[in-house]
């Protein structure tokens, strides 16, 4: 199906109005574009690998609103136009053009696949569900791994990390806690390193979706794996589900938010236990490697790869 995409050219200040205008007039879904900095609170959430890159706040902004195409829009666009020239009377709103053009109605859910194929990491072979095994024989262990709408395949460079990492610390039967789980790509090779008890956190509810069926393509739908949505941060009700002694804690998350996550995932560790942490730019590194020294945290290992880093630490007995 096709659609036609208006963008209208407005101003920060605006936009909101703008976008409540819209959802009165029925048109949902409307996205916004434009420069203002993310909050702390923002930043805090963004469990994520890499920083999404902004433009410098100029105090413009643009609305796009997507409307089916072939149907006649162009009474709604004459309430559109005349709400924001009302709007002009009393608040700077910008030219309000309104530009239009035509867009695919692509599966964005599996579009990417053509650009997703098996891979190595040491002698792990990555496999996505919808392509068979070229390279198996030579793999010492298979993944079976599709991030659908969760962060994770195992490519990054941050994951590569923290796989290497979970690799020499998990033990038989250990407990895990996997902070910002995504796909659950960290969790599921936990599992097959040996550990025996592991609980996952996230904020975004598509990782439930996208854990269980990873889980079950790599036969571990049984192995009592336990996803819990929201921020350990700040969440009270999160870090009683989450509960303590863990032997492990694994997050691969941005240093902007690994350094406020610090005390609450040490508090999850049991005595001697091992912290993993990666999505740290190499200009965070000695942020990192201090917070977790004022943390009480004995850092055993620093590791890189390309611009990223890995820190593994120790909690004191």
């Amino acid at each position: 199906m096709k659609y036609i995409r208006y963008t209208i050219e407005t101003t920060t200040v605006a936009e909101d109005l703008i976008i409540s205008m819209l959802d009165d007039l029925g048109v949902w879904g409307a996205q916004i574009e434009d420069g203002i900095p993310l909050t702390e609170d923002e930043l805090r959430g963004m469990f994520v690998d890499i920083m999404p890159q902004q433009k410098e706040d100029d105090g413009s902004a643009l609305v796009s609103f997507y409307l089916e195409a072939g149907s006649d829009h162009e009474q709604l666009l004459s309430d559109i136009r005349a709400e924001l020239e009302d709007m002009k009377t009393y608040l700077n709103v910008g030219s309000c053009t309104i530009t239009k053009s035509e867009t695919e109605d692509e599966d964005y859910l599996n579009n990417w696949k053509k650009y997703f194929h098996q891979f190595y990491v040491d002698d792990i072979l990555f496999i996505p569900s919808w392509e068979d095994t070229r390279e198996g024989e030579d793999a010492k262990l298979v993944i079976h791994i599709d991030p659908g709408t969760a962060f994770g395949t195992g490519m990054h460079e941050t994951t590569q990390l923290c796989i290497r990492a979970l690799r020499k610390y998990v033990t038989p039967d250990c407990r895990v806690l996997d902070v910002g789980t995504g796909s659950g790509v960290l969790s599921i090779l936990a599992y097959k390193f040996g550990a025996g008890e592991i609980t996952g956190t996230d904020l975004d509810i598509c990782a439930e979706t996208a854990v269980a069926d990873n889980m079950a393509a790599n036969g571990l739908a049984d192995a009592g794996f336990r996803l819990i949505i929201g921020n350990l941060i700040d969440d009270e009700s999160v870090r009683q589900q989450v509960g303590d002694g863990y032997d492990i804690v694994v997050a691969n998350i941005l240093a902007e938010v690994l350094i406020p996550l610090m005390p609450e995932g040490i508090k999850c560790l049991k005595p001697g236990g091992i912290y993993i942490m990666s999505g740290i730019i190499d200009d965070k590194e000695d942020a990192v490697v201090n917070a977790c020294r004022s943390n009480g945290l004995e850092v055993i290992e620093v590791n890189r790869q390309g611009e990223w880093v890995g820190v593994t630490a120790r909690k004191r007995s």
